[in-house]
This record gives structure tokens, C-alpha cells and sequence, in this order.
């Protein structure tokens, strides 16, 4: 190497921007954390903590059916949001489509879009069908279908953080949520924010995703909430 190109500032290499993320060096315990996080808010869960959030905070709505019955309608959703789609995962994995069930590449991530799509379409079919779910189920469950699309179509050029498109479509569903009933829910929009921050987060530090696709992800999801609800509600 001569001299010049050890002085000149223009030859250094320079570093990735989400360098720091990257970094082997993270402690063990905070690359578990991480883990963690990602498995509690995992994309798939994200439709039954809404709804979980619709019982808490806006139980009027649900005042024309038993406790019984809204339990059960909590659990017909995980069922058909969460259940049903990683099911499809974990058969696609025994059956030698996939590599593992984490879906770390593109190529393993278009038959599950597929198949969540299918799921998120058929809950927009049912709210928009049924009188007595929630008004704001309508554009949630419109908007999440639309998320599925925009990452299948995203995922033919590189691979879109699914974990950022349920926090950032979660967070934006709250807020329109508390805009539709006029109702500052402070707590509520503040502990989603951090919920979005921390994941993406996690994401960096397990170095699954990169700048890009993180922000694209948050991006994505809110857009498409707020897409929905300019033209649902």
C-alpha cells in the first residue's frame, strides 16, 4: 500500500451505515433480549393484541355479546391470524418447501405471503359483513391485507422486515383508531411507538434486516392503515 493511498481520506472504505447494528460484539443478553421481543411481537400476534387493545380500552363495542362469546371471538381471531398461517409454515418446513420456519430468505417467503393474505382477506370479508364487529376492524383488518401485498410484491427485490410492517401497521392503527373516537389514548400510543422502536431494533441487533428494509417495512405498514382508513372508514 503506498503512502498516498493511506493518506488520502477518498480510499478508506467506508463503513455500512447500520454498522453499529451489525456488530458482532452485541452482549449475549441483549441479543436475547432481542430474540424475545421478536418472538412476544411477532407479526402473526399483531391482529389479536388490536383486539385485545379493542376490549380494553373501547368495550362498549363489544356490548351486545357475552363475555363468553367476545372470548371466543379473541380466540377465532388468533386462530385465523396466527395459528392457521404458521401452521401453513410449519407444514411447508416438514415437507422440504422451506429450509426452517424463520423464513430467512426471499424465496422462502412468497408461499407464506400467499397464505396470510388468503387469512387477512377473509377477516376484511368477515368485519365488513358482520354488523356486530367494531367499525375500526374494518379498515385494521383492510389494512393488514394490504401490508401482506405490499410485502409479497416488495419481497421480489430484497426482503422487507415483515416484524416492521405488523409494529409500524399496529402503532398507526391505534392512532387512527383514537382519531376515529376521538380519544386521546396517550398511553396506549405511546406504549405502541416504543413497542415499534424496540422491534425494529431487535431486528438490527440480530442483524436480520438492514436500514432499508426495516424503514421500508414501518413505513409500509403504516401507510397501508392509513390508506385503509382514508377509504374504509
Amino acid at each position: 500500500m503506498t503512502s498516498e493511498s493511506i493518506n488520502n481520506p477518498f480510499n478508506k472504505q467506508q463503513e455500512p451505515i447500520n454498522a453499529s447494528y451489525n456488530n458482532p460484539s452485541w452482549p449475549a443478553v441483549v441479543k436475547g433480549f432481542a430474540k424475545l421481543f421478536s418472538y412476544f411481537f411477532h407479526p402473526l400476534f399483531i391482529p389479536t393484541y388490536f383486539f385485545l387493545y379493542l376490549m380494553q380500552y373501547y368495550s362498549f363495542e363489544f356490548a351486545g355479546i357475552t363475555d363468553w362469546q367476545l372470548k371466543l371471538r379473541l380466540f377465532g381471531v388468533f386462530w385465523m391470524t396466527a395459528f392457521f398461517p404458521a401452521f401453513a409454515v410449519f407444514l411447508l418446513w416438514r415437507l422440504k418447501f422451506s429450509d426452517g420456519i424463520f423464513l430467512r430468505t426471499q424465496k422462502e417467503r412468497i408461499v407464506p405471503y400467499i397464505i396470510t393474505m388468503f387469512f387477512y382477506w377473509w377477516m376484511h370479508y368477515l368485519s365488513r359483513n358482520f354488523p356486530d364487529q367494531p367499525a375500526v376492524l374494518k379498515f385494521f383488518y383492510t389494512g393488514i391485507f394490504m401490508s401482506s401485498v405490499a410485502g409479497l410484491l416488495a419481497n421480489n427485490n430484497y426482503k422487507i422486515s415483515m416484524h416492521a410492517m405488523g409494529v409500524g401497521g399496529f402503532a398507526a392503527a391505534i392512532i387512527l383508531t383514537s382519531i376515529h373516537y376521538q380519544n386521546l389514548d396517550g398511553i396506549a400510543i405511546s406504549l405502541a411507538v416504543f413497542i415499534a422502536g424496540c422491534i425494529c431494533t431487535a431486528r438490527l441487533i440480530l442483524n436480520e434486516h438492514n436500514l432499508k428494509e426495516v424503514y421500508t417495512g414501518l413505513f409500509a405498514g403504516a401507510l397501508c392503515q392509513a390508506i385503509s382508513y382514508y377509504f374504509v372508514m
